[in-house]
């Protein structure tokens, strides 16, 4: 029993020690923020969040709808930091596609927090979230991520798609704690939390190779590109005919076609069946999603589809979503 208890003991301390040790390391390089938007009679507050230091001169990242909130967009506003430090900052650019936004404090000498990957993160791993929530800077808590591969809607305007593999933890959030770090033992940022899923779970959406690259268009453009293709989707499986030669997954059925779109002057039908886009094979709408980076923007594509059960192929020009 005794040598129970000295393991219990050791390993509670292990614990302890690995998220004091994150929270010292990380608490620096995240702020808590005040949005402020603009009116004819000056500024009002328009939200509150966290963030996240990405580079020394300046640039932080957060969650998208803190600066876009229900009150309107924000245009800038107050970023304070544990030493003590207000900064004001601008909104760089946002994407309520991923729930990403970048700002911009023209003061120096700020403490960067290192990028993770999520990628790596499994299920029952030790992850430590530090924001601000309720207004109360610094604040840390601890749990486990509870699952991966979680999907996200996200909308702007009328488009709506899906922020894909989405981490879910049991770390408490709390409203004030979108926008801020979600980190690994070793002190590496993996997500940005940005919501509560219920009592005791909460969402980071997840650092990997697809967010940098929204990270990277929103430091460098302001915005992120993306292809539109003008067609509604659900998935859909195959019959045996078509699962012998293209196997056991599903297809993408085109349950609508928007007017004057490429996918209606491509000359998609509703009730088609997509196949493949740009010889990559689709099973779901994701699949699509995954596919409109901004390399396929003005393109000619090939989209492979069944038609009353017959292969057909078209082309395709995607164009740039509206912003």
């Amino acid at each position: 029993m005794a040598q129970t208890l000295d393991r219990d003991a050791e390993a509670l301390d292990a614990y302890s020690r690995a998220v004091v040790d994150v929270a010292e390391a990380l608490a620096p390089s995240v702020g808590s923020l005040r949005v402020m938007r603009r009116v004819q009679r000056g500024e009002v507050p328009s939200g509150a969040g966290s963030a996240v230091v990405l580079t020394p001169d300046g640039f932080l990242l957060t969650s998208a709808h803190v600066v876009t909130g229900r009150r309107g967009a924000g245009n800038g506003g107050r970023a304070s930091f544990t030493d003590g430090r207000e900064l004001a900052f601008t909104v760089v650019g946002s994407d309520r596609l991923s729930d990403l936004a970048i700002l911009r404090t023209e003061d120096g000498g700020l403490t960067a927090a290192r990028l993770g990957d999520a990628q790596r993160l499994r299920v029952g791993q030790l992850v430590i979230a530090i924001g601000n929530p309720h207004g109360f800077a610094g604040s840390v808590t601890a749990g486990v991520v509870s699952a991966l591969g979680r999907s996200l809607p996200a909308r702007a305007g009328t488009t709506l798609r899906t922020i894909d593999n989405v981490i879910q933890t049991d770390a408490a959030l709390n409203p004030g704690n979108s926008g801020g770090a979600l980190a690994d033992s070793a002190g590496f940022v993996v997500g940005v939390n940005t919501a509560v899923a219920g009592v005791g779970l909460g969402l980071a959406v997840p650092i990997n190779s697809a967010t940098r690259r929204v990270i990277g268009a929103l430091m460098t453009e302001g915005r992120v590109r993306r292809g539109y293709l003008g067609i509604a989707g659900a998935p859909r499986p195959l019959g045996p005919r078509a699962r012998e030669q293209w196997g056991d997954d599903a297809s993408v059925e085109v349950t609508e076609v928007v007017p004057d779109s490429p996918a209606e002057l491509a000359g998609l039908r509703a009730g088609d069946l997509l196949i493949e886009l740009d010889g990559r094979r689709l099973t779901g709408v994701q699949d699509v999603q995954r596919l409109m980076e901004d390399e396929i923007i003005d393109t000619r594509v090939v989209i492979t589809l069944l038609r009353g059960g017959l292969e057909r192929k078209l082309t395709i020009v995607p164009r740039e979503l509206a912003g």
